[in-house]
């Protein structure tokens, strides 16, 4: 039989039902597997676990929000022999999950993994860093990082929601930025930065609408917005239009990213749904193609060029 672990972490976001482990052994075996169930206990646990795995374990799933398997990924790109990850949602947003299609019961989401395919995937750094779908930074970002634990697994989604509503008398600050893409070299005052990997951000669905996850290339948004109205009118656009359509947005889509802040940001970056605090005012965007990722079959043929 085939070997597969499944991480999981038991304080996701708001709690899923999950009646019996057990049904995650009997769905195991039904395709052909051998399981492993291991439990986090504390923030960066995961990252440590995946590195202690045998290196011939076929699957490592990883169960929880976008943050743990941020925290699986990075371990496992520590490792000497990458395994193949598969993403099994039990978070709040789950933006890399339902990008995957995967917005059903967590049993039938298993048993769509356990039958999909396994691609090699785009992974980004910022810096040494890794991030699996998006990096970004801006005022309001810090909920995905700063709303209470208790409230997301209380209210889910709408926690988020509760915790916005109590940054809104907060000003939209801008920074003066000097970025290369490309080789070239450009100036300009923004107040969003969005770098990613991904149709789906911050729970909004097919925000670009070409992303290909294994072309060796990330997008970049930046976003000029001076008020919150702007915001909110951008904010409507996202969710009908295209992103690179929007006016006051610069798009790129590339290989390689240079950025400097000509004034310090005062918000940290928000790397897969976590707070990446930093001490430099420039970072370096970069992707690799370094690890497999299995994902539904369906996924396979609209998100990934190569067959």
């Amino acid at each position: 039989m085939k070997k597969c672990v499944l991480i999981i972490n038991p304080e996701s976001g708001k709690k899923k039902k999950i009646t019996t482990y057990q049904d995650f052994y009997d769905i195991l075996r039904k395709y052909g597997y051998e399981g492993d169930i291991i439990f986090t206990k504390a923030k960066g646990d995961a990252e440590k676990i995946i590195q202690t795995i045998d290196s011939a374990t076929d699957l490592v799933i990883s169960g929880g929000g976008d943050g743990t398997l941020n925290e699986i990924v990075t371990g496992n790109l520590k490792r000497e022999k990458t395994l193949t990850i598969a993403p099994l949602p039990l978070g709040s947003t789950n933006d890399v999950g339902n990008m995957y299609g995967l917005n059903r019961s967590v049993y039938e989401n298993l048993e769509i993994l356990l039958q999909g395919n396994s691609k090699k995937v785009d992974i980004c750094y910022l810096n040494e860093a890794p991030f699996v779908y998006v990096a970004c930074l801006g005022d309001y970002i810090d909920m995905a990082y700063a709303t209470p634990r208790s409230l997301k697994k209380k209210y889910g989604k709408v926690a988020y929601i509760l915790y916005g509503i109590k940054q809104l008398r907060n000003k939209i600050n801008q920074y003066r930025i000097r970025y290369t893409i490309d080789n070239e070299t450009r100036e300009g005052v923004y107040s969003f930065i969005f770098v990613s990997n991904s149709s789906r951000i911050a729970g909004q669905p097919d925000v670009y609408y070409d992303v290909k996850l294994d072309d060796c290339q990330f997008e970049v948004a930046l976003a000029k917005v001076k008020n919150k109205k702007e915001m909110l009118k951008m904010l409507v656009l996202v969710s009908t239009i295209d992103v690179k359509d929007i006016p006051g947005i610069e798009y790129y889509q590339t290989d390689n990213l240079e950025l400097e802040f000509l004034d310090k940001p005062k918000t940290s970056w928000c790397i897969d749904g976590e707070e990446y605090p930093a001490t430099t005012t420039k970072f370096q965007f970069r992707v690799e193609q370094n690890m497999k990722m299995q994902v539904p079959k369906e996924t396979a043929k609209t998100l990934f060029k190569k067959s």
